[in-house]
């Protein structure tokens, strides 16, 4: 069932930001299914080398004269502007601009599409189903926005018939998408710049539901309350958008709660990892999770019921989650230092910052939890800043840096203040600092033998827990 070649307008792509991981991806499998690819980027990375080495052209910078005479598609995601000169160049030239979602929904027709979805674990759970499933000979192919631990690959172009792909909410682009089975973690507002209201937010789940096709299954958390009202809803009354027409699809639930279709019977967290013992149509089952805290265990129990609703042997796929250790940001071992560990995390709502500071707590043993925190966009902090602060009295002491802007512009007042300041009526230890050179100075400086320091959140302080161990060293 898998596709040969790519679609006919993806022969000869350009992928404007080609180094990100969304798009870096696409790139790969497009390559490896016998596609001309070439992009550009704004600086050289070890993704870009990893793309030449498919045989990808990649440009550094962005400039119209990048874009090949005989170019099919430019592909963009949302953090691409109109402005940028190789859009102008396509447009000038009547190309089709392809956003990164359609390319993906493209590359999935043909094929079985499981697609995770909801405000938090969407990589991590990607990446569980993507890793058990290959260790099971189903050879599936995957699109992750992140780079699995062991691999080193977010993306594969398998000769398997299900292809696994992480569904992004944040600017409606999972409305693309097709699933046979569709996974939401959970249901909470965020992405400000995108969704006014909690509302807004159903609304764009309840499409999302509506894309799953006939016969389908929507596998949603019954623990966590948006995901509850989003069942309720789905349940109450045909889902869908114009071009699928109403479908409800069966819904399977997972969870701790009385009345799960999957339920959760145990997590016992042995140090950085857990066992999970859940109840799935009348059988009992034990599994290891090699990640720490009950959200990484509840996202594997969400991919044992995602695989076992495409047919996959349950009891299988539960040997088979033992064989994921991770993926890189999501509670990553960076190394150890004077009897220091550093970890790296990619939490960036209040949500995800607690779960990882309590999931470290739970292994931490008699040392201390230290953040080195960098929050990330403006608009976020400027809704949820107060709650960051709040996350961040769980920790022992922490630093934190200035916002990471990515795609935004600057906020008037909208400052890291807003962090600290929650932080300190929360009684937390909390140590402001204006680069990145200070923020390691100062955490390698509080740390003691037998911490655990977190470079937490999803901008550029992920390259910071190599300068930390250094320092710790020297």
């Amino acid at each position: 069932m898998t596709a040969a070649a790519p679609p006919s307008v993806l022969e000869r792509p350009h992928f404007i930001g080609i180094g990100g991981a969304g798009m870096s991806g696409l790139a790969k499998i497009l390559a490896r299914r016998g596609a001309r690819v070439a992009g550009s980027d704004a600086r050289e990375s070890a993704t870009a080398t990893a793309l030449r080495d498919l045989g990808v052209t990649v440009h550094l910078g962005h400039d119209a004269a990048h874009l090949a005479p005989d170019a099919t598609a430019v592909v963009v995601s949302s953090a691409i502007r109109e402005d940028n000169p190789e859009v102008a160049e396509a447009t000038s030239r009547g190309l089709p601009v392809v956003h990164r979602s359609d390319a993906l929904a493209a590359l999935m027709d043909g094929l079985r599409p499981l697609a995770v979805a909801g405000t938090h674990g969407k990589t991590t759970t990607t990446s569980m189903l993507a890793v058990s499933l290959a260790s099971m000979g189903l050879d599936p192919s995957y699109a992750i926005g992140g780079d699995l631990d062991g691999p080193g690959s977010n993306a594969h172009q398998g000769a398997g018939e299900i292809f696994v792909a992480e569904a992004d909410e944040s600017d409606r682009s999972f409305h693309k998408y097709a699933p046979e089975v569709a996974v939401v973690l959970n249901v909470e507002l965020d992405h400000h710049a995108n969704y006014a209201s909690m509302e807004e937010i159903y609304e764009s789940f309840e499409i999302f539901a509506g894309r799953i096709t006939e016969g389908g299954t929507l596998v949603i958390s019954a623990d966590q309350d948006g995901a509850c009202e989003l069942a309720r809803r789905v349940r109450a009354g045909a889902a869908g958008t114009a071009d699928t027409g109403p479908t409800t699809p069966t819904v399977r639930t997972y969870g701790e709660a009385d009345g799960a279709d999957v339920r959760v019977l145990k997590i016992a967290q042995r140090g950085l990892t857990s066992e999970v013992t859940v109840e799935l149509d009348g059988e009992e089952l034990t599994f290891g999770v090699s990640v720490p805290g009950r959200h990484y265990a509840l996202n594997a129990v969400a991919a044992l019921t995602a695989g076992a609703a495409l047919g996959v042997p349950a009891r299988e796929l539960a040997v088979a989650l033992g064989t994921y250790t991770g993926v890189k940001r999501r509670l990553q071992l960076k190394g150890q230092a004077r009897d220091v560990q550093v970890i790296d995390s990619y939490a960036h709502h209040p949500t995800e910052m607690t779960a990882d500071l309590e999931a470290i707590r739970g292994g931490a043993g008699e040392g201390r939890v230290l953040v080195l925190f960098q929050p990330h966009l403006f608009s976020r902090t400027q809704e949820l800043g107060k709650e960051m602060g709040e996350a961040l009295a769980l920790a022992d002491g922490s630093v934190v840096l200035p916002i990471y802007p990515a795609r935004e512009d600057p906020i008037p007042g909208v400052t890291s203040t807003l962090i600290t300041d929650a932080a300190r009526v929360a009684d937390a230890s909390v140590h402001p600092v204006a680069t990145p050179d200070e923020a390691v100075a100062a955490i390698a400086g509080m740390a003691r033998p037998g911490d655990l320091v977190l470079t937490m959140g999803a901008g550029d302080v992920t390259e910071l827990g190599p300068k930390i161990l250094a320092a710790l060293a020297g």
